[in-house]
């Protein structure tokens, strides 16, 4: 079974589309929680099932340095490893060795970098990144890439870009060479996305995306955002290479963002994003919600009796009161960790759904420009 995506409707630049993959059905524009070692933290995987996550993420830098990609393989593969039977992606490693600075050394041949584990040296090439992604066997995988650093100058940007390139076509090649040895290839394949970089110059990011379309991928990734530019920056880089994009292929925007900033994103035709956002914040006990956000912390909630959001359905806010969870947090409990990360992810999976219905009832592009509209959500699955 091959990975196929086809659009199903238009609002202006919006699109609604559905991913179909040999572990189930993905609707786009969606969102996708971030599940690091093979676990959204706090989260059980029957949880997200209930919220309907059709899709998470894995991180190629850190299975492969634990358990490792050949134990995950002879287990047959991160599905089964991790109990989880809806569909997968897996990133390349390219931002998390960026992420080291310091202990990494960047060569034509790939990355050297040092485990923030144990400080063992290792190689990820992009023949290497491919190789961990088929062995992990996530339905969908990326080329490895260089995240280029911000700020940067043209000079510097061009450098990285070309890089990226090149690492783009050997990532391809090596792919169309091994993709059979996925660990469940007989019940599927897996969709190779390639990753457009190019910095903060719009000139760099059209060529980069012109360029990495030339090699016919499946898929298409907007990498090397929300590394410190402004908001303002980031749209823009994301709307000159959209113009450069297949319309039928589907559009990644990796690591964003705040809820305003992935229904505006939703609006422009981007079909897919993911961030540690609502899992990270959660644990720092800051709270999405439809009226704002809301730092659980503060101490004018120690006797609200209401819930966290009166207009959110999910199961912390059916059943628990804004003071109890504060209680919960400042007194050091796991729990309120998990709780808050279930109410995030909630409303950024709410969010998904009502901007995906929006577009299916031809409402207009206008009412996805600005807030979520409560009364166009749609029932949690």
């Amino acid at each position: 079974m091959s990975v196929t995506f086809s659009l199903e409707a238009y609002s202006g630049a919006a699109r609604a589309g559905r991913l179909i993959t040999a572990h189930g059905a993905v609707e786009t524009p969606v969102f996708m929680p971030v599940g690091t070692v093979g676990a959204v933290k706090g989260v059980p995987h029957d949880v997200l099932e209930e919220l309907g996550a059709q899709i998470i993420l894995g991180n190629t830098y850190h299975l492969y340095l634990r358990p490792g990609h050949e134990l995950v393989r002879s287990l047959g593969g991160l599905h089964r490893f991790m109990s989880w039977e809806r569909a997968l992606l897996t990133d390349s490693g390219g931002f998390q060795v960026f992420s080291l600075s310091g202990l990494r050394k960047i060569t034509e041949e790939g990355v050297v970098f040092r485990s923030h584990l144990d400080g063992s040296s290792h190689l990820f090439t992009p023949e290497r990144s491919i190789e961990i992604q088929i062995a992990l066997g996530a339905d969908v995988i990326m080329a490895f890439d260089e995240c280029t650093e911000h700020p940067a100058d043209a000079s510097r940007t061009r450098q990285s870009m070309e890089l990226t390139l090149r690492w783009a076509r050997r990532s391809k090649d090596y792919f169309e060479a091994h993709k059979a040895e996925v660990p469940w290839s007989a019940s599927g394949e897996q969709m190779l996305v390639g990753i457009v970089q190019g910095g903060m110059y719009g000139d760099l990011r059209r060529e980069s995306a012109e360029r990495t379309v030339e090699m016919e991928f499946a898929g298409y990734a907007i990498g090397g955002l929300s590394v410190g530019e402004s908001r303002e920056k980031t749209r823009d880089m994301i709307g000159e290479t959209l113009e450069v994009l297949p319309k039928d292929k589907p559009r990644y925007v990796m690591g964003v963002g705040y809820p305003e900033e992935i229904v505006q994103y939703a609006n422009m035709g981007v079909d897919m994003m993911d961030c540690v956002l609502p899992t990270r914040a959660a644990r720092h006990g800051l709270l999405f919600t439809s009226e704002g956000r809301l730092n659980i912390k503060n101490t004018r909630f120690a006797q609200d009796q209401n819930p966290v959001d009166a207009r959110c359905g999910c199961k912390v806010c059916s059943r628990y009161t804004r003071a109890y969870l504060r209680h919960l947090f400042v007194t050091g409990e796991p729990l309120a960790g998990a709780l808050n990360t279930v109410h995030n992810l909630a409303f950024y999976l709410d969010t998904m759904r009502t901007v995906r219905h929006a577009i299916q009832l031809g409402v207009g592009s206008g009412i996805l420009s600005g807030s979520v509209s409560s009364n166009i959500r749609p029932e949690r699955p």
